[in-house]
């Protein structure tokens, strides 16, 4: 444990030692370049996006009816690649160009595995798209260009500092998400681009742990752009990823000390219809004890797809019950826009 702590300490110390001898360096050698046409050109792929949410949507309680944030033109049709929350359960959006322009845009899907969202202009945008890269050869250590809407002047340096498993409370998770940092102010649904000028992520989230063992590296996390691939045909012609899905219990999970503390229970969810309770501790999965959240999602995630019945054993009220909760796909519990 010792050598695992020094480990982590000299990670921090060589991050630390790069942001103060280089990322200053590349900070200020980017906003020079941001001055040139080609970055201009290249950063104007980036777009406001302005979504207004179903009131009834299921979302609505933690991420508001009006949303906003940044998307990526990736095709010459005004095809607007965005993360997910910005746009779900949206009935009406619009994007808007770094020149002001506004133009209202079709929801075209959304996918919670990877958590991408699609967003199309309803008439052409007559901007550049970004060309996609692929983030498997992006390799830590690697200088970024982060580009939120709003021009060169939203155009920032960064490293990528990791790339590992990324697990979020709301039952997300990514083999190998991407981390930066310094981080970026404007992150959500903001482009991640290589030395190439290709988009390689897409912001989704600010984390005080960008480098893994540290409290005291703030970045943000980017969605890998090698997740789209396998699903975007889908998105385009169905609005979602076709098949049954993951199975979705309706749980927000928070790892602390080593336990799995459920800290909420959705609505009307198959969590909550099977009795289980917010303060509940998670201790396991059809008789086989989670390591940690990651785990838990695993055990969950091979039991079957959406609709498998998932036991689940829980300390509840000072006692350890066995709960059999009949999962479901997310997307048949959102309000989600009749085209899906």
């Amino acid at each position: 444990m010792r050598n695992a702590s020094r480990r982590g300490s000299a990670a921090v110390a060589l991050w630390v030692t790069l942001a103060t001898t280089t990322v200053v360096a590349l900070v200020s050698a980017s906003a020079a370049v941001a001055q040139t046409p080609r970055v201009e050109e290249l950063v104007s792929a980036v777009v406001r996006v302005k979504t207004h949410i179903n009131p009834e949507g299921r979302t609505v309680q933690g991420l508001g009816r009006e949303r906003e944030g940044s998307g990526i033109v990736i095709d010459s049709a005004g095809l607007v690649l965005t993360i997910g929350y910005l746009m779900v359960e949206a009935y009406a959006a619009e994007v808007v160009d770094n020149n002001g322009r506004t133009v209202p845009a079709d929801v075209v899907g959304y996918d919670h595995e990877s958590g991408f969202g699609l967003l199309r202009a309803i008439e052409p945008l007559k901007l550049k798209p970004m060309a996609l890269g692929k983030s498997a050869e992006i390799k830590e250590g690697d200088p970024v260009l982060v580009a939120s809407f709003g021009g060169t002047a939203m155009v920032a340096g960064a490293y990528v500092v990791a790339k590992r498993e990324f697990a979020g409370s709301w039952e997300y998770m990514l083999e190998e998400a991407l981390f930066t940092a310094p981080p970026h102010p404007a992150w959500s649904g903001a482009a991640l681009i290589n030395r190439e000028g290709k988009l390689v992520g897409v912001g989704s989230l600010i984390v005080g742990e960008a480098v893994s063992g540290s409290d005291k590296t703030p970045g943000n996390m980017f969605v890998p752009i090698d997740q789209l691939a396998p699903i975007l045909g889908d998105l385009i012609s169905a609005g979602r990823k076709t098949g049954p899905g993951r199975p979705w219990l309706g749980l927000n999970t928070e790892e602390l000390r080593g336990r799995l503390f459920v800290s909420r229970v959705t609505p009307e969810g198959p969590a909550e219809k099977a009795g289980i309770k917010r303060g509940d501790v998670v201790v396991g999965v059809n008789g086989k004890k989670p390591k940690n959240l990651a785990d838990f999602y695993r055990k969950v995630w091979t039991q079957g797809s959406a609709g498998a019945s998932i036991a689940l054993d829980v300390l509840q009220d000072s006692e350890v019950k066995r709960l059999n909760v009949k999962s479901i796909n997310r997307l048949d519990h959102l309000k989600l826009k009749s085209t899906f």
